[in-house]
């Protein structure tokens, strides 16, 4: 690479980073691209690092040694996230949004860019500094959810089936009892998707009772996996009881009533104080 103005280093290096977030990258890369001193390369560092921290972006964690480099972590300020998700509750207050059975319509938030990458953001900060190997979700809703915070957190997405798919191969199945509408219902995984004691992260986008999500960690135990953490777009607060004890929320329906049209929706227990249990998942 040509060797570039330190204002276009800058620029290059910030971009280079912001799409590799938890990639060890040594110094030498940046180095050889752009035809630079490593004390320079540090210099620049640096300054980014300061940049990010001070605009909320994230953290640029230094490692000493031979093996050592430069690591991008990707941090959204829990005021930052609260913001953004009073608005999107306000949104999901419009009555224009009640479906036909006291439903609320939410795809076309599944569906923005903006909204999706605010919330893998905000995935991603809630369980930083913990030990994950993959994310893991249910189709169809919950895959959009998944695949923003990973993107995030720099892992693989698998995705659990609703039935088992022939171009998939073999496959783990099982019965679990839908929390919402007491039903027995199936879903399955693919034996070659899923590592045997992989740390599992489950996204999803609504939690009524907890049957799906409860389903999937029985699913998990077939793998010999363990859930490092579950999160959730929105909760119900409607069920007396939660399958599921530990969870992170962005958002929570505390109703939908369809004869006056009214809807209300509040931030999730990942904005509650310190001392709120479920958040710890």
């Amino acid at each position: 690479m040509k060797k570039l103005k330190r204002s276009a280093r800058l620029v290059e290096m910030t971009q280079y980073l912001l799409f590799r977030p938890h990639s060890l990258i040594p110094l030498t890369t940046f180095a050889e691209r752009y035809n630079s001193a490593k004390s320079s390369i540090s210099e620049d560092l640096a300054i980014i690092k300061e940049v990010f921290e001070e605009e909320g972006l994230g953290e640029l964690n230094t490692l000493a040694g031979a093996a050592g480099g430069v690591k991008f972590s990707p941090k959204v300020p829990k005021e930052t996230s609260l913001k953004f998700i009073q608005n999107l509750c306000l949104q999901l207050q419009q009555p224009e949004r009640i479906l036909p059975g006291g439903y609320l319509y939410m795809s076309d938030i599944m569906g923005q860019p903006q909204y999706l990458n605010e919330i893998g953001k905000t995935f991603a900060s809630a369980f930083a500094g913990r030990d994950i190997d993959v994310i893991m979700t249910v189709e169809t809703k919950g895959i959009p959810l998944a695949y923003a915070t990973a993107t995030y957190m720099n892992l693989p997405v698998v995705v659990v089936r609703r039935d088992s798919r022939v171009t998939e191969g073999s496959a783990v199945s099982i019965n679990y009892v839908s929390g919402s509408n007491k039903r027995i219902q199936t879903m399955s995984l693919a034996r070659r998707a899923l590592k045997e004691e992989s740390k599992v992260l489950i996204i999803d986008d609504f939690m009524h009772v907890g049957g799906t999500i409860h389903g999937m960690m029985d699913l998990l135990a077939e793998f010999k996996a363990s859930v490092q953490g579950v999160g959730v777009f929105m909760e119900s607060c409607e069920a007396e009881e939660h399958l599921v004890d530990q969870y992170v929320s962005l958002a929570r329906l505390y109703g939908v009533d369809s004869k006056t049209k009214q809807i209300t929706v509040e931030p999730g227990n990942y904005f509650d104080s310190k001392d709120s249990k479920k958040g710890d998942a």
